[in-house]
């Protein structure tokens, strides 16, 4: 192994991992907001919407990222909606993850007892007060393995991104390859530099996970 070519190619791949972050960040934001606004549609059960938040779940739980980055890349394009391919990234992995996201929303919300609900509303609290007070908390406590779970896949889903010609990780990690052939120091060097995004990811959910829990059950 040359490790001196590894040594050479580092900054390559920090410049690559920043924008891996940058995208995948964005990206798992808008991921979070679409998953609560689909799973609150869903919960409540509003007509026609909850209709279309299945599809739009089913859609995107059952397709590759690689096809939705095709469409939005390429499609979008056709229709006269040029968007540059790091807007691209983040609009794909923000839908996809929204479509896992809503999921993790869902199953926390309905595992909050009515009987909660029933108590807050009967002590003068409004709906939204009781949303945002009693059922997000515990809703969100109840998720957080999997919240932490769906981050963890998103931020691997990354990895494709280089598909629409964004030079992530896998990008500059193929140019390399492609150029010098040192085909085992560039593999390495991508295991690496995913290690340092995605393990940190899993100690810090971990520890929310058990502070969470400890504050809302006691043990």
């Amino acid at each position: 192994m040359d490790f001196a070519a590894m040594a050479d190619y580092i900054p390559l791949f920090t410049e690559a991992m920043w924008l891996t972050l940058r995208i995948g960040w964005i990206g798992i934001l808008g991921s979070i907001a679409i998953g609560l606004v689909v799973a609150l549609i869903t919960h409540y059960r509003i007509p026609v919407a909850r209709q279309i938040c299945a599809v739009y779940v089913e859609l995107f739980r059952n397709t590759p990222l690689l096809i939705q980055l095709f469409f939005i890349y390429f499609g979008l394009a056709r229709l006269g909606l040029q968007l540059p391919a790091d807007q691209c990234g983040m609009l794909g992995l923000a839908l996809l993850g929204g479509a896992y996201m809503a999921e993790s929303f869902r199953s926390g919300l309905e595992s909050v007892e009515p009987i909660q609900v029933e108590s807050a509303l009967s002590l003068g609290m409004t709906n939204a007060q009781v949303m945002r007070h009693v059922v997000l908390p515990q809703a969100v406590t109840l998720s957080v393995q999997s919240f932490v779970a769906n981050i963890i896949f998103l931020l691997k889903e990354t990895s494709v991104f280089s598909a629409i010609s964004l030079m992530d990780l896998m990008f500059v990690a193929k140019d390399l390859i492609g150029l010098y052939y040192d085909t085992t120091e560039c593999l390495v060097l991508l295991v690496i530099f995913y290690i340092i995004i995605i393990v940190p990811v899993s100690v810090i959910g971990s520890i929310v996970e058990r502070r969470l829990r400890y504050g809302a059950f006691g043990n």
